[in-house]
């Protein structure tokens, strides 16, 4: 039985690893998109403002109805 541990020990290090690897390299392709394509992120959430503030408004009159 302690073989079998410490055969499972090093996969899930080596997953792990992975993982953060993983994570990390997405969080910088991530970070390089928004940089790179920073004037569409902006309109894109100016654009947003106006569809919230509907969303909103329907949410409250639905909350007024009850």
């Amino acid at each position: 039985m302690a073989d079998e541990t410490k055969q499972k020990e090093p996969n899930k290090v080596m997953g792990t690893i992975l993982k953060v690897l993983l994570g990390l390299a997405f969080l910088v392709i991530g970070v390089s998109t928004i940089w790179y394509w920073w004037y569409a992120v902006k309109l894109l959430i100016k654009g947003c403002f106006g569809l919230f503030f509907i969303l909103a408004g329907l949410v409250t009159l639905a909350i007024a109805k009850e």
